[in-house]
């Protein structure tokens, strides 16, 4: 079967199963000012509305997220965690390969848990270009669908740390108007399946490691994004403090839009440095009204950033947790 045979199988599928008219031409192409929100009325035999995310996008409390290995596969560890820092957290990371199939029972879970699940939707097969001309257009369509399917809230981030040279959808080996075509192309599809339960992450690396690189032109715009994510780590031989990590790159975000902050992905390796890293990331939550929150991430990746037996650590993330009412509130 030809890709485009199946992309209209996929697309016939869509139209029968939420009853939709001609998968219309996108709501991207006359953008409104936010990019998600609930669906019209459906007929009375057609599906729910979708699920609307906009209280969770502008929320009045703050998020405060993990990264676990094994997780939210087994939610014990979930569990473990919060155990451990005294406060459940109300994000946890899903990592999916841009050839998995929708982690529809990991975001289940993650939903009766209380939390919003993070998808960091990593295209390591995939040309940014290709997917802009619509080469991966089954695959989209199949796994938008599923999404609106499920209808449960979700953050998307898609290609992260594309600033960076270390994936192979980064800076290095790729334009800035791949990056946002591919960006666009995949709102578009999402759109016309009506899969309006996404909060739309941009999420670049901090700038520090790769200051020639610009972010204005990497952004696909304020009609195709909810949140500005942005990735960084406290490291020995790196920058130590949150003013140092994160500033820089706050900064220059701050040129082009108006979007709400959340660090998707932060850590610190161990020492001294560490305590200090967490006492200030709340701090900047309780300080900043831009921010929405942070996700750490407790696991061994290209450093230790493991909390779990470094007693200051994780005095100073019960204590940060203690003193901000707003911090981990339920999301269903």
């Amino acid at each position: 079967m030809t890709s485009r045979q199946l992309f209209t199988i996929v697309t016939m599928f869509v139209i029968g199963v939420f009853g939709y008219a001609a998968l219309a031409p996108s709501p991207a192409s006359h953008p409104a000012r936010f990019a998600t929100g609930a669906s019209a009325s459906p007929s009375p035999t057609g599906p729910p509305p979708a699920y609307d995310v906009r209280p969770l996008a502008q929320p009045q409390g703050r998020y405060l997220g993990v990264a676990l290995s094994g997780a939210p596969q087994d939610m014990s560890r979930v569990d473990r965690f919060a155990d451990l820092v005294g406060s459940k957290p109300n994000i946890i990371t899903i990592y999916e390969s841009f050839d998995d199939e929708f982690a529809a029972a990991e975001v289940r879970r993650v939903h009766r848990y209380g939390a919003l699940p993070i998808v960091r939707w990593e295209p390591f097969k995939a040309k940014l270009k290709d997917i802009a001309a619509g080469r991966h257009d089954p695959y989209l369509v199949e796994f938008a669908v599923a999404v609106r399917r499920l209808n449960l809230p979700v953050a998307l981030t898609i290609a992260h740390e594309m600033n960076g040279h270390w994936y192979s959808w980064g800076a290095h080996d790729n334009t800035a108007k791949d990056f946002v075509a591919a960006w666009r192309h995949i709102h578009a599809v999402f759109a016309r399946a009506d899969a309006t339960n996404v909060i739309w992450t941009w999420t670049p690396n901090v700038i520090n490691p790769v200051p020639s690189v610009k972010l204005a032109p990497l952004y696909p715009g304020d009609a195709y994004v909810d949140w500005v994510g942005i990735d960084g780590y406290f490291t020995r031989r790196g920058e130590q403090t949150f003013d140092a990590l994160f500033a820089p790159t706050i900064t220059q975000i701050r040129k082009f839009t108006a979007r709400p902050l959340l660090i998707v992905e932060t850590g610190a390796e161990p020492g001294a440095m560490r305590r200090r890293a967490v006492e200030e990331l709340f701090t900047a939550v309780r300080k900043r009204p831009d921010l929405l929150g942070f996700v750490y991430f407790n696991q061994k990746g290209s450093g230790d950033w493991v909390i779990d037996s470094d007693r200051p650590a994780v005095a100073a993330y019960r204590a940060g947790t203690a003193a901000d009412r707003r911090l981990g509130f339920r999301v269903n």
